[in-house]
C-alpha cells in the first residue's frame, strides 16, 4: 500500500500525494495527471513500476490542484505557471536527492513543461528522463475533436464562455447525475475504439472530483501554452513520446511536433487508441516507462541499486513513422490489457 501524505505549497493549498517505495531508492519516478482527473489514473504503471524495479525505484503519485483529493485552488492560481511552481516545490519536498523521471499526462506533460521553462537549473540538476504521453506544447493549436472545422470553432466558443463561467464556481464539484449523463460524451471524447467498462467508470469518478474551478480555471492558459522552444533547448535526457491515433484532444500533429522539437525522443504511436492510454494501452505505456527508467538508473552508481525484482518487458518492434518525424514505432493494434 502506498504512504499517503499531505503536502503544503507555498500558498498554503495541500496536494494529496502517495508514495510508493523507499525513500532511499536509485530514482524516484512522478506520475501527473491530466486536466479533470486525478492520480488514480496511472494505477496500472505504479503497479507496474513496482513488480519491474522492486526498491529500485520509489514512485510518487499526487492530484494537481484542485483535482482528486487536493485542495482546491485560488482563481488567480489556476494557471500552468503555477502547476509547474508547484511541481518545483513537491520536488523539493518529497522527491529525495536522486534523480527524478518525470512522466506527464496531457495537462501533466504541459506542467512538465511549464516546470522546465520556470525552473530550467532544477531541472538539469535532477531530471534524468522524461516521458510525454497525449499531450501537447502548443496549447489547442492542434485540437480539432475530430470535427470539421466550423463545428471546432463553435465548440470552442462555447467551452471559453462556459469556462469562465465553472471557474467563478468555486470548490463546487460537478453533480454524480450531470457525471453520469455525460458519460457517453466523456467515452467519446477520451477514448479510442475500444473502451473497457471499468475505465470509463475511473474517469468519470476522477471527472466528478475536480472542482468547478479547475474545470474552468485552467482552461485559459492551457490553451495558450506554447513550449516547443523551452523542449528544444532541454538537457538531452531520454524522452520517450506515446499518442494514439485516435485521439480527438491531443492528436498526432501535437506529439509529431514535440519529437520534432526533440529529434532523440522514442515515438509510440498507438493505432485505435484515443486520449487515455494509461488505461487503453497500458503495456506500451509501461513499456515505455521502463525504458526510461532504465536508461536512467544506468548513470547510477551500482552500489546505490538494490537486486531489481520481475522480468523485463519487450516493447513491441520498431516500425519508423514517415518524414519528418524521426524513431519512431507503431504499437499493435491488438495491444491492449
Amino acid at each position: 500500500m502506498p504512504a499517503v501524505r499531505r503536502v503544503t505549497l507555498a500558498d498554503g493549498v495541500q496536494l494529496h500525494v502517495e508514495e510508493t517505495g523507499p525513500a532511499g531508492a536509485a530514482a524516484t519516478v512522478v506520475l501527473l495527471h491530466g486536466w479533470t482527473l486525478d492520480r488514480r489514473i496511472w494505477h496500472r504503471q505504479v503497479s507496474a513500476l513496482v513488480a519491474e524495479f522492486g526498491t529500485d525505484v520509489r514512485v510518487i503519485n499526487y492530484d494537481a490542484r484542485g483535482h482528486g483529493r487536493s485542495e482546491c485552488t485560488p482563481l488567480c492560481a489556476a494557471t500552468l505557471a503555477q502547476l509547474g511552481d508547484d511541481l518545483a516545490e513537491l520536488l523539493d519536498q518529497v522527491a529525495g536527492r536522486g534523480p527524478v523521471i518525470l512522466a506527464g499526462h496531457s495537462l501533466g506533460g504541459m506542467t512538465v513543461m511549464e516546470y522546465a521553462h520556470r525552473h530550467p537549473d532544477p531541472f538539469a540538476r535532477r531530471v534524468a528522463g522524461l516521458v510525454l504521453v497525449a499531450t501537447t506544447a502548443e496549447g489547442h493549436t492542434h485540437t480539432g475533436y475530430g470535427l470539421p472545422a466550423r463545428i471546432t470553432r463553435l465548440i470552442r466558443l462555447a467551452e471559453t464562455t462556459g469556462a469562465g463561467v465553472l471557474a467563478r464556481c468555486g470548490t463546487i464539484r460537478p453533480p454524480l447525475a450531470l457525471v453520469r449523463a455525460l458519460r457517453p460524451t466523456l467515452r467519446w471524447l477520451l477514448f479510442g475504439d475500444r473502451c473497457e467498462p471499468a475505465d470509463l467508470r475511473l474517469t468519470s469518478s476522477a471527472f466528478a472530483r475536480a472542482s468547478l474551478r479547475a474545470i474552468g480555471g485552467f482552461r485559459p492558459s492551457v490553451g495558450a501554452q506554447r513550449r516547443l522552444d523551452t523542449l528544444a533547448g532541454l538537457p538531452e535526457v531520454p524522452i520517450a513520446a506515446l499518442v494514439g491515433d485516435r485521439d480527438r484532444l491531443t492528436p498526432p500533429p501535437c506529439t509529431d511536433a514535440i519529437v520534432q522539437a526533440r529529434p532523440a525522443a522514442e515515438l509510440t504511436v498507438c493505432p485505435g487508441a484515443g486520449h487515455m492510454l494509461m488505461l487503453e494501452r497500458p503495456a506500451e505505456v509501461n513499456a515505455a516507462l521502463f525504458d526510461v527508467v532504465r536508461r536512467a538508473l544506468a548513470g547510477v552508481p551500482a552500489a546505490a541499486r538494490t537486486r531489481r525484482r520481475g522480468t523485463a518487458r519487450r516493447s513491441a518492434p520498431a516500425a519508423h513513422v514517415p518524414a519528418p518525424v524521426p524513431r519512431a514505432r507503431r504499437a499493435r493494434a491488438g495491444d491492449v490489457s
